[in-house]
């Protein structure tokens, strides 16, 4: 297999230059946190930073020649003591701007989604934009209220269609679901004799937070050319869970039933989302087969002790390791075709089922060729 796809080292480069020893490093991705986040530590010896390398410089993270990573440069942190002379660099994906700041003032109608997106976030330096998903619609009457951040109102439109944003590793905001009929990426597996390919799983079940049916509530202001409606209602049963636990959502603006209906399908798949958590830590960045772990891949898993034999959605990830510390992936794994279910025809879903089942390292600043 090609070294450059096999290749375990973190490599950050910002500019026309790279690093990839690092003391420590911590890389975490999930599609419940708004923005991905690094942190890596490298001691100096009394070599000077680049000129290149500042915070709000545009960095890449990568293994090999997978990117994991794509934003900016948040913080640095050069601490000196006695014997020691270290430098922490801090950074996000290119989500931190639509956290961190407002979204420009507008009110519109009759809008596309991809118009009301980009209206959003190119002021804000994002210009690749792709929606997920068979079918969008924009609300018709679309307002972003003084001192709301990008994502708050990303996630408005988001919801309208009962989906989720989120950044690829190359930097692209998605808007959309995951691809449920996609085939799993690698088989873990568990032993009661603590075999197999897995470091550690943990299993957690719950009932905090989740609820037997849903409601939504709303209205639809009028415009030229509809007529608003005072009693808009979604509704959304969970037959699958035993307890009567229901839940009321006031919504804002809503223009028809559907979408009222849609977004109580959405919490209900967030609360069935709580009912079920994975915890699998694997060696290294990568599957067995060399593809390098992301948020959004299906995994098959395999504990008897955990009485578990089915597929699971990559819900998180997040890589720790550094010098003398091997690299580890660890994987928030979630029930399969629950999160962001409407995003795809249920045909394209695959519901739960049987799963079957250090290299050389830098030690300076690289100018790139």
């Amino acid at each position: 297999m090609d070294n450059s796809t096999t290749d375990e080292r973190l490599t950050l480069t910002v500019g026309g230059v790279t690093h990839s020893d690092w003391m420590r490093v911590s890389v975490d991705a999930s599609f419940l946190t708004p923005a991905g986040a690094w942190s890596l530590a490298v001691g100096m010896n009394g070599n000077r930073l680049p000129a290149e390398v500042h915070e709000g410089a545009r960095a890449v993270l990568s293994a090999g020649s997978d990117v994991l990573m794509t934003g900016l440069i948040d913080d640095i942190n050069h601490d000196i003591t006695r014997g020691q002379n270290v430098l922490n660099l801090a950074g996000r994906d290119n989500a931190a701007a639509l956290v961190d700041c407002s979204a420009p003032v507008f009110t519109a109608q009759e809008m596309t989604p991809e118009e009301v997106i980009n209206k959003i976030v190119k002021p804000l330096g994002i210009t690749r934009v792709v929606i997920h998903a068979d079918s969008s619609t924009a609300p018709k009457k679309f307002a972003v209220n003084p001192g709301e951040t990008a994502w708050s109102a990303l996630m408005q439109v988001a919801q309208v269609n009962g989906l989720w944003p989120w950044v690829a590793p190359d930097g692209t905001l998605i808007i959309g679901g995951p691809d449920y009929s996609a085939a799993p990426v690698a088989s873990l597996v568990m032993n009661a004799d603590g075999s197999g390919n897995l470091l550690r799983l943990g299993k957690v079940t719950s009932i905090a937070g989740r609820y037997s049916e849903v409601t939504v509530l709303s209205q639809s202001h009028g415009t030229a050319t509809h007529n608003g409606a005072h009693q808009r209602r979604g509704t959304a049963t969970d037959t699958g869970f035993g307890l009567y636990r229901p839940f009321i959502e006031v919504a804002g603006d809503t223009d028809t039933d559907d979408m009222a209906t849609a977004r109580a399908r959405k919490v209900l798949s967030d609360s069935r989302l709580k009912g079920l958590t994975l915890s699998a830590t694997v060696r290294g960045v990568r599957t067995e087969g060399g593809t390098a772990w992301q948020p959004g891949q299906r995994v098959a898993v395999k504990s008897e002790l955990h009485d578990t034999d089915a597929i699971y959605f990559v819900m998180a990830r997040s890589i720790q390791g550094g010098r003398g510390i091997p690299l580890t992936t660890t994987l928030t794994l979630k029930e399969d075709g629950v999160w962001v279910p409407d995003a795809y025809p249920k045909s394209r879903h695959k519901r739960k089922g049987k799963g079957k089942g250090t290299t050389g390292v830098y030690h300076t600043w690289e100018e790139i060729t």
